[in-house]
């Protein structure tokens, strides 16, 4: 929070040598130069403010929604893909197919996958991704 202030302060300090050099060259025009001066100091407090807010609460990487909604169809796609290669459909419910696909990938991909009740709660993350794209390339 300190760096931040500090930030605040040194843009504020350069609005104050705009303002200084904006009476000098446009004298009689206090009014305007001190409307746009509050207005400049104003709009970089909301800067500086916006990104302390983005250090303290960064985004979410993602959510249930985008993986059901966004990521599970392709990851689908290529799944079946992959197992129509060996004569297996994604649908069968065959045993082999949840083997091959392994239990993470399986629960992604299957048709009677129920979309998330929060659809705030955050995604399985890069690992969670990770482990199962490693899947869908060994298959």
């Amino acid at each position: 929070m300190i760096w931040a202030l500090m930030r605040w302060v040194g843009f504020a300090a350069v609005a104050v040598v705009a303002l200084v050099v904006a009476h000098m060259l446009a004298p009689g025009r206090k009014e305007l130069e001190l409307d746009v001066f509050v207005l400049v100091l104003g709009g970089l407090g909301l800067m500086v403010l916006a990104s302390e807010l983005r250090r303290l609460a960064p985004p979410a990487e993602g959510s249930l929604v985008d993986l059901h909604y966004r990521l599970r169809p392709i990851l689908r796609d290529i799944a079946s893909a992959r197992l129509d290669q060996r004569g297996l459909d994604i649908d069968s419910g065959r045993p082999q197919v949840e083997e091959l696909l392994g239990d993470e990938l399986y629960e992604l991909t299957t048709a009677e996958r129920e979309p998330p009740a929060n659809r705030l709660a955050p995604g399985p993350g890069v690992d969670g991704l990770d482990r199962t794209i490693g899947r869908l390339e060994r298959l």
